[in-house]
């Protein structure tokens, strides 16, 4: 079985290459389901119920947020009314939404997804990420046995602790949050799948999604300005995972990266 995960979605332009490319990869790399990380798809920052609309169910599955999860004011109100949006785990439980979910895999099967937030130079206020993880790995019902984890964090040295530590419980552990596709994509002794960071779809010549302008005009200045994200030139980052129905064990997993066409 196969199955996808997108990198993080950054903006318009990140949602139009989501519906347009997303369908392509699925029937490439013969992808029953897919997962997208969400928490820049509004405006660069946050989410919301119509954007998440835009992409949700033609072209993925389920979409996992970050650290900017609450960064739309509305989008507090809006979570509990959108099941296939996961927000991190180990964010506090006074907060609304859900951290982890099972949901049905057309191509058989039940997929279990769980978001995890990182703490090291991340913001304030996650509980522990992996205290979260086992006691959600506690909970997930023993017949499910593909389970993603999206770890969404900083450090590449906190995303592969975390991969070491439930290799053999996960399917795997995807790094996101960086929006830059690393290159240690590999099977871990004892059957997951795992890379630091799975990249971003957003705009290939930018910084991180952003005009190079307004990210340049801050570090040489010093002053605070809007960041505008750049939609234009977009490129769509992610990784096939292969896994074995009966185990749940990871048996390849591939970075891919696309470009928006030009339109002739």
């Amino acid at each position: 079985m196969n199955l996808l995960f997108i990198g993080d979605i950054v903006g318009k332009g990140g949602r139009n290459a989501v519906k347009r490319l997303v369908p392509e990869l699925r029937r490439e790399f013969n992808c029953q389901f897919c997962i997208a990380n969400a928490e820049n798809i509004a405006g660069g920052g946050g989410a919301n119920a119509k954007c998440l609309k835009e992409i949700y169910p033609n072209a993925v599955d389920v979409v996992t947020m970050g650290d900017h999860t609450w960064d739309q004011k509305e989008f507090q109100h809006e979570i509990e009314g959108l099941p296939f949006v996961l927000r991190p785990a180990n964010f506090s439980f006074r907060q609304p939404g859900r951290g982890y979910g099972v949901f049905r895999n057309p191509g058989g099967g039940d997929v279990a997804v769980i978001d995890l937030a990182g703490r090291i130079f991340m913001r304030d206020g996650s509980n522990c990420p992996f205290d979260a993880a086992d006691k959600i790995l506690e909970d997930i019902p023993k017949n499910v046995k593909c389970r993603i984890v999206d770890f969404h964090a900083e450090a590449t040295s906190e995303k592969a602790a975390m991969a070491y530590y439930l290799d053999g419980r996960v399917t795997a552990v995807i790094g996101t949050h960086t929006h830059v596709q690393t290159s240690d994509a590999k099977i871990l002794p004892g059957g997951t799948a795992f890379i630091s960071d799975a990249g971003m779809v957003g705009a290939e010549f930018s910084v991180l999604g952003r005009k190079v302008e307004d990210v340049l005009f801050k570090f040489l200045s010093g002053m605070p300005g809007r960041l505008a994200v750049k939609e234009t030139d977009i490129r769509l980052d992610g990784v096939v995972i292969s896994y074995d129905i009966p185990t749940g064990k990871a048996t390849a997993i591939q970075a891919v990266s696309r470009m928006v066409p030009h339109a002739d």
